[in-house]
């Protein structure tokens, strides 16, 4: 399946306490969940969280499913951007 990344904006979400992280974590599951048990590909990979804003890293069939979970989740999906290609340092080595 394809990886995206999604940027979100959410104000305040960088001082949010970890209960209302939690909560929102919880919010998500729930929604991904129900897609899941309508035979819908979409997974939550992790999130980074940042000043007013998160960037979620999903993999999904495609970029539809990210925009429904984020209507039924509350949580917008401000920028869908699919991922290319992955690097890490070990791509600095040679073959």
């Amino acid at each position: 399946m394809p990886r995206y990344v999604i940027e979100r904006d959410i104000p305040e979400i960088g001082s949010a306490e970890r209960d209302a992280l939690r909560a929102a974590s919880q919010q998500s599951n729930g929604v991904l969940a129900a897609m899941k048990a309508e035979n819908k590909n979409i997974q939550w990979e992790h999130s980074y969280v940042a000043g007013d804003k998160t960037f979620c890293i999903y993999i999904a069939d495609n970029p539809e499913l990210i925009d429904e979970h984020a209507e039924r989740s509350g949580f917008p999906a401000s920028v869908v951007t699919p991922v290319k290609r992955m690097i890490d340092p070990v791509t600095a080595e040679a073959d």
